[in-house]
């Protein structure tokens, strides 16, 4: 194996609540249990991986290590595990007690233990005439209302996307511009950038983030205001970020359209804030809700996905929502050893606590996913950067990988020569589809080509003598040889449509929910985001003052970066 093996012995500084610092002498992530020592006296007995060997002793590796789900194929054959390591992970699956835990989630109980909240996302792809309740309200099925907001979501789309929907101006919308910040945002984008070859010629859909005003200028440049709908995204509608660039907008409308009223024709809000939603000129018939059990990271295929549905339709909508609920299914009901998110979730344990690898790399050769990196970086990161599990101890070994990834061909020419050749083993998922969108040369073929040339690269790699065979001279016969031995998966769609988008999305939620269940976290809270935001409020107030005295309230780097900008501002603004 490569990495540091169990972590047991090593010692780590965890700080508590009082800012008291104590040193823990860690174990496993998972406490002594039968399962997690089978797997550490398997990992140790395992030793070095060597993928030429393996391959070339078990010439059925490759079919016994791919499984399907739904339309989406994984083959993990190329990863360094030996033919019993799955059964021993599989086996700490049940120990922790995952299936438990999903069966939990489904039903409605809060498993969201430090928001006291259930954790029912997967309610919002469930067909209509499913039931499913907040374990305090039982007999409330909140499916109802999920596709009583999807049944007005529709109708809004359709009035926009026919012209039915018309401005201030009379004129129908062709720029749609959604605002929001964090899973407002980043779902949406993701979502619309990836089904971009299902979306409306005549509606133009952007996206400001944000708080920077470029990434608002440069959303606004060209567009007619008269023909521009905004989609304000924030369940408070208080968002800090959001609402300063929904308020340069609107004066920005109002300006244009020398009316207030205006304001009412040309926003919609995504929100649960009526009475903030009405103050700032939206029509609350055109606010569209969502729930406390919906976290940010879950909530694109809710009202937050307001912009993808305009862009491609309510129709190809509810088949994104379909796919969600394909891989539920498969979720649910696939045996572990056969179930791509519990896999996937579990190789990523072995990485991580095990092999002591810190990162992962999400690798699409599909254009249209270039967002989808991004995406997983906030599902996963925020999800299970944890460094408390659910009972309030400090957690015992790491958690969460760092989650990083470009497009392929791109990275190929920017980082795999440190995947390929550097010190440190990057696991790594390749994500590629059997048929493209478009018809343009061998182009798919080349593409991917690559894909399957970059995994057999990086799992088999040249040896020295291989290199000296080609006749390199021997200076120069270190630099080309590749270690091999670096872990990837393949998966592969038939084509990227928004059924194997929700296919592929639900896989990673899963995935990442597995891996909470082991390390005992909560994957579905996200304190760690709370601190800056409120330092931010108190620094706004500070750096806007008229009170000429310097900043004295923080440390001596702080109050100095502070002070410089308050000069430059005051010289700015005259």
């Amino acid at each position: 194996m490569a990495g540091s093996g169990s972590g047991v012995g090593q010692t780590v500084t965890v700080n508590d609540a009082a800012a008291a610092t104590t040193d823990i002498s860690t174990g496993p992530v998972v406490p002594d249990t039968p399962a997690w020592n089978a797997l550490v006296a398997h990992a140790a007995q395992l030793g070095e991986v060597d993928l030429r060997t393996a391959f070339a002793n078990d010439p059925e590796r490759a079919e016994a290590m791919t499984i399907e789900g739904g339309d989406l194929l994984l083959d993990y054959s190329k990863h360094l595990i030996g033919a019993d390591t799955m059964a021993l992970l599989t086996a700490l699956a049940a120990e922790t007690d995952v299936a438990g835990r999903r069966d939990a989630m489904f039903a409605g109980e809060h498993i969201n233990s430090t928001e006291d909240r259930a954790v029912l996302h997967t309610a919002l792809r469930a067909p209509a005439d499913a039931v499913m309740s907040d374990a305090d309200e039982p007999d409330h099925n909140v499916v109802d209302d999920v596709h009583e907001v999807l049944g007005r979501m529709a109708e809004t789309a359709d009035r926009i996307r026919s012209g039915e929907w018309t401005g201030h101006a009379g004129r129908p919308i062709r720029t749609v511009i959604n605002i929001g910040i964090g899973g407002s945002d980043l779902g949406p984008v993701m979502a619309t950038t990836a089904l971009a070859a299902f979306a409306a010629d005549h509606i133009d859909t952007r996206f400001v983030s944000n708080v920077d005003g470029d990434d608002l200028g440069e959303a606004l440049r060209g567009v007619d205001l008269d023909e521009t709908l905004f989609i304000v995204a924030s369940k408070t509608f208080t968002t800090q970020e959001t609402l300063a660039n929904a308020r340069e907008a609107r004066a920005r409308l109002v300006a244009h359209t020398g009316d207030e009223a205006a304001v009412a024709k040309h926003f919609l809000a995504l929100s649960t804030n009526a009475e903030g939603v009405a103050a700032f000129g939206i029509d609350t018939d055109n606010m569209f809700g969502f729930w406390d059990w919906v976290g940010g990271r879950y909530s694109f295929d809710s009202a937050i996905g307001m912009s993808l549905m305009i862009a491609i339709g309510p129709d190809a909508f509810n088949e994104m929502l379909e796919g969600f609920r394909t891989m539920d299914e498969h979720f649910l009901t696939a045996e572990p050893a056969r179930n791509l998110p519990m896999v996937m979730g579990l190789l990523g344990v072995w990485y991580r606590n095990i092999a002591d690898l810190a990162t992962l790399a999400v690798l699409p050769y599909v254009n249209d996913l270039a967002r989808f990196p991004a995406y997983l970086q906030q599902l996963d990161m925020e999800s299970n950067g944890k460094r408390i599990r659910v009972d309030g101890s400090p957690v015992i070994g790491e958690t969460g990988p760092i989650v990083w990834g470009e497009p392929g061909t791109n990275g190929q020419h920017a980082f795999y020569q440190l995947l390929h050749q550097g010190t440190t083993v990057v696991p790594a998922d390749f994500i590629g589809v059997l048929e493209p969108h478009h018809a343009i040369g061998e182009h798919h073929d080349l593409l991917m080509a690559n894909l399957f040339a970059q995994t057999e690269a990086l799992a088999f790699g040249k040896t020295a003598d291989e290199v000296r065979a080609e006749g390199v001279e021997e200076r120069l016969v270190a630099h080309k040889t590749f270690p091999g031995n670096r872990p990837t998966s393949t998966i592969l769609a038939p084509k990227l449509t928004p059924h194997v988008l929700g296919q592929l999305v639900a896989l990673y939620e899963h995935k990442v929910f597995v891996q909470g269940v082991i390390w005992g976290i909560n994957s579905f809270d996200q304190w760690g985001v709370e601190l800056g935001k409120v330092l931010a409020k108190r620094l706004v107030a500070e750096i806007q003052s008229d009170d000429a005295a310097p900043v004295t309230g923080h440390d001596s780097s702080t109050n100095a970066l502070v002070e410089r900008y308050r000069v430059a501002r005051r010289t700015r603004l005259g």
